[in-house]
């Protein structure tokens, strides 16, 4: 009996240990942005050490009565962990992998009970239940055994409900969002464009050792962002000196032809099969110690050569770019002692290109003359500095100052002496060019140049405090925007011929088009410059409380602050008190760490682009004026014939409608009252361990996009009916909006306005000119929901793969601030609420819904040399929507969801018909299916090297489906439609392939 007994306390000690290994730690598992956490549970009072071999970096703290224990901004990194409790060891030194912007949970046993000798009681769990956000960690060796292109946004691809843009101006999109609307960390640096938000400065691909994409649930020290976050990080020096280069080439003759594309008729539309892409990239690193255990350095230098050419669509012009530039990249750590860390980050994106342009006769392939350059210059240089400090056990310190810095200047040798010519095919049709020759003498339409810089600080600070874990710190940027743009050619002007009836109205110029003309042209000058400000600035604070062992609750309140300013650095459109409250939760089930139910509420509010205050707080001058068309002009230039259009009779006045060149009084341009755009969202998952290398889960997503900012064109208040024109006003379209308007209807402003949008503020005439009344703006709306489900098996070594699939439903009448399916890029100035009829109707599914989302990704080790690799996605197409212009109410000439079917030649719009053509009312676009594939091949050098190469091919199929179609059913008001409607405007990229050879020491 006593012999059994005995037996029986030695097994019961035994699984209480092992079942304190597996408890949920105390604190939830959030981390900065561009370090990682290790929290778990060991004995009560026990004294836990982290340790970095690679830099003799070493953090030491103290379990609490409880047993939990939490080691915050830990770098990214491969650290070993123990616990001792009276000088004892009370487990086996535990290897740690802290990954970006998570916490690694450790839970640590006893050595010694009742005389039983534990050895293994280190235990990290795969399912974070500490966490309630959504998010996927990527590795640069994960990456390396993939068939990943080197760029950022191919990463951010990997993860489910991420979608690539299908607009000319690319982009991703994030859980249904527009591509404007996403952020970007380096080290915690914010590398996001703040002009437009639809691209981000990016270092050398070789630079990076994690990514994190997060797409739903981030806490509140993220923001100004309704889609997605990107946070890498880069790599950095140890103890040992290592060094290596990596070839990457993908020449020309590796890239599948594009095909081109042919009409119904058989008329070829798109010349393409001679565009090509050719890249070489060789990098160069090393690493090491400055001062052994104290000071590190990594440093990278990547030399770029990059020669793609294309020719023009109708195939009468070659350009040939060339790329030369050096990228660098660096880290400097200094480990002032364990409880003080420095680290400088810096890189350089700053590309040179130079296209060259000749004449072309596509059939023959003959090349002619060098008509051209073009130069563009962009990206920049970028740093943040970065202080930790571990003030205490229970509290932390981080302090980042940085500046990211984006360059962009496009000009061509004919800029001076070329104006840009574009007709629209019907024109050239009706009036053929003489000889065939090409319109204007430039590919290049504006010459831009833009240096935009941000200066960006903030401060994060932990603090334990019993069964709490607060969190707060300040976020502060100030984006400075220097900016000029005009149109090349004398003058200034870009012609564009359209089209048209005699007797048509002519925009809102007063003008017609007389009888004998069938086409018209628009000579516009647009132009801008000046220094552009805004600053954005939030505080936030939150709690994570361990209510019980196994739940969880966290709450916390972002403030986001925004100003944007003016040319004259007044304050143009400045919004505070931006409450955005996150609350979520995680229940550890079973108690053991290996599985867990979690869901979050969250706001997100999303900043104004400086563009906005480029374009209409700062002096710009959009003068159009309209002319009918007289036919070509053929001129001559150095020795190469073009064709100028032949300008008629003046058709009305000049339309300076939406810049006259001058600041005017912003009181009457934004609404004084203007509400924020903000997003709201809901998350409820479950993930689950199925043993130490599986785990899935399924979640659910819910988004909300309140309110848009854009413009609007006010012509009547509800005081003085169609005599109250206001102009163009910056405001929330469908909501009550304040501007300095015309109080007592005498024509002059002299006062506040209120103009309830909802109902009223445009103008309604009919043919002959009475004032009928007013109509009011829809609200927008946009909705996303999504059901997601995972399968993950971690890499052992052997092999590795991750499976989603994603069933989505993204509707509404409003995509964001840009528009993908008119290719409208000017971030919070799309046509959409130009005025009401704009939009009346729009509901319906919006350009980023993709109902179905399979990815698959996965490696295989065949031997310990071989590692063969593969990636497929398969995405539903997007709707297709047949735009009309004008509608049953107004003349207008905007993209509307009418079509005229009869009576369309009128002048009078009363007696016009129109038939209702609703979003995605024509099916949808074709599914995709991209597949990629790699082969590596690993050898050792020595004690210390390594020689890997990995060939990858990418769209092995060479599928080259449509991606984006022509939406335009209608481009006139007219009774017939256009012959171009749904043909096919952008495909998949065709298969090309890449080998990448690299030697590490």
């Amino acid at each position: 009996m006593g012999e059994m007994s005995s037996r029986y306390l030695r097994k019961t000690a035994l699984c209480l240990s092992l079942g304190m290994a597996f408890a949920l730690p105390a604190w939830q598992a959030h981390a900065a942005n561009n370090d990682g956490t290790i929290v778990g549970r060991t004995q009560p009072g026990a004294v836990v050490t982290v340790r970095d071999p690679a830099t003799g970096l070493s953090r030491t703290t103290t379990a609490d009565e409880k047993g939990n224990y939490r080691i915050p901004f830990l770098p990214v990194g491969k650290y070993v962990l123990e616990s001792r409790k009276d000088g004892n060891l009370t487990t086996q030194p535990a290897d740690v992998t802290v990954t970006l912007g998570n916490a690694t949970t450790v839970n640590l046993g006893v050595r010694e009970l009742e005389g039983v000798s534990v050895t293994a009681t280190s235990v990290i769990t795969a399912v974070d239940v500490s966490s309630t956000e959504s998010a996927v960690n990527i590795s640069r060796e994960d990456l390396r055994r993939l068939p990943v292109d080197q760029n950022i946004a191919s990463v951010a691809l990997l993860a489910p409900g991420v979608n690539q843009g299908n607009s000319s101006f690319g982009g991703i999109s994030f859980g249904g969002s527009s591509i404007a609307e996403n952020a970007i960390y380096v080290n915690g640096l914010n590398v996001t464009d703040f002009y437009n938000r639809n691209g981000y400065s990016e270092a050398p691909f070789a630079f990076y050792q994690e990514f994190q994409v997060k797409t739903g649930g981030y806490s509140v020290e993220f923001g100004r962002t309704t889609g997605g976050v990107i946070n890498a990080v880069a790599r950095s020096g140890s103890n040992q000196f290592k060094w290596g280069t990596e070839l990457t080439m993908e020449p020309g003759a590796w890239h599948d032809k594009p095909k081109n594309r042919y009409d119904a008729d058989g008329n070829r539309y798109l010349a393409s099969s001679e565009d090509r892409d050719s890249l070489m990239k060789t990098n160069v690193y090393a690493s090491g110690p400055i001062v052994k255990d104290k000071l590190f350095f990594f440093a990278m230098y990547e030399a770029r050569g990059s020669s793609p050419r294309n020719t023009s669509d109708d195939g009468t012009t070659f350009t040939s770019n060339g790329a030369h530039n050096g990228f660098w990249g660096a880290t400097i750590d200094w480990h002032i002692n364990d409880s003080n860390l420095l680290s400088l980050m810096a890189f350089s994106d700053k590309n040179k290109n130079t296209g060259d342009v000749y004449d072309y006769t596509f059939d023959t392939r003959t090349l002619g003359a060098k008509t051209n350059e073009i130069y563009t210059d962009s990206g920049g240089r970028n740093w943040a500095l970065t202080y930790t400090n571990y003030l205490t056990d229970d509290l932390s310190m981080k302090l980042l100052y940085g500046s990211n810095k984006r360059n962009a200047f496009t000009r061509s040798l004919s800029d001076i002496e070329c104006n840009r010519v574009v007709a629209e095919t019907k024109v050239t049709n009706a009036v053929p060019v003489p000889g065939n020759v090409p319109l204007g003498c430039t590919t290049n339409s504006t010459v831009e140049k833009r240096d935009d810089t941000r200066k960006e600080a903030r401060a994060d600070f932990e603090w334990k405090l019993g069964d709490h874990l607060v969190r707060f710190g300040y976020d502060h940027e100030k984006d400075t925007s220097i900016y000029q743009r005009h149109y090349t050619g004398p003058g200034a002007f870009y012609y564009n011929i359209y089209y048209a009836t005699p007797g048509s109205t002519i925009n809102n110029t007063g003008g017609v088009l007389p009888a004998g003309y069938t086409a018209y042209v628009r000579a516009r000058r647009y132009e801008i410059a000046g220094t552009f400000q805004t600053t954005n600035s939030a505080y936030y604070l939150e709690d994570s409380w361990q209510i019980t062992p196994t739940f969880l609750l966290n709450a916390g309140l972002r403030n986001d602050g925004f100003d944007n300013k003016a040319a004259d650095g007044s304050s143009y459109i400045k919004m505070k008190n931006m409450l955005a409250p996150r609350l979520g939760f995680s229940w550890d089930i079973k108690g053991d760490g290996t599985t867990k139910l979690f869901g979050n509420l969250g706001r997100y509010f999303l900043p104004v682009a400086n563009v906005i205050n480029i374009k209409q707080a700062g002096g710009l001058l959009d003068e159009r004026t309209y002319y009918a068309f007289g036919g070509w002009q053929i001129q001559d230039r150095n020795g190469n014939q073009y064709a100028i259009p032949v300008l008629g009779p003046q058709l009305g006045g000049v339309d300076t409608s939406q810049g006259d060149g001058k600041v005017g009084d912003l009181r009457s341009q934004v609404d004084h009252d203007m509400d924020q755009v903000f997003q709201d969202e809901a998350i409820l998952g479950f993930q689950q361990m199925l043993d130490k290398s599986w785990s899935w889960g399924v979640s659910a997503t819910y988004r909300r996009l309140h309110n848009a900012i854009d413009d609007m064109e006010i012509s009547a208040t509800g005081k003085c009916g169609g005599d109250g024109y206001i102009g163009w006003v910056m405001g929330n379209p469908g909501k009550k909006v304040t501007v300095w308007g015309d109080t007592n209807c005498d024509g002059t402003a002299d006062g506040w306005v209120t103009v309830d949008t909802a109902k009223e503020g445009w103008a309604m005439y009919d043919a002959d000119g009475n004032y009928l009344g007013q109509r009011g703006w829809v609200k927008p709306k946009r909705t996303y929901t999504s059901v997601e489900f995972q399968l993950d098996r971690a890499w052992d070594n052997k092999w590795a793969f991750n499976a989603s699939y994603t069933l989505a439903w993204n509707r509404g009448n409003a995509e964001g601030p840009v528009n993908s399916d008119t290719n409208f890029d000017d971030t919070g100035r799309t046509e959409n609420f130009d005025n009401p009829w704009v939009n009346y109707g729009g509901d319906g599914y919006l350009p980023n819904d993709h109902r179905h989302q399979l990815k698959l990704r996965g490696t295989y080790a065949l031997t310990p040399h071989w590692q063969f690799g593969g990636d497929l996605t398969v995405l539903s197409g997007g709707p297709i929507t047949g735009f009309g212009v004008g509608n049953p109410y107004d003349a207008t000439n905007y993209h509307s969801y009418y079509i005229c079917v009869a009576n369309c030649s009128s002048d009078r719009s009363e007696d016009r018909v129109y038939e209702r053509s609703p979003r995605g009312k024509y099916g949808t676009m074709p599914w995709t299916y991209n597949l990629g594939a790699s082969v590596t091949y690993l050898r050792s050098l020595g004690d210390s090297g390594q020689l890997r190469v990995k060939f990858a091919v990418y769209n092995l199929l060479n599928q080259q489906r449509t991606v984006a179609v022509d939406q335009d059913l209608q481009t006139s008001i007219s009774d017939g439609t256009n012959s171009t409607f749904r043909q096919p405007l952008r495909f998949q990229a065709p298969r090309f392939a890449q080998l990448t050879v690299s030697l590490d020491f």
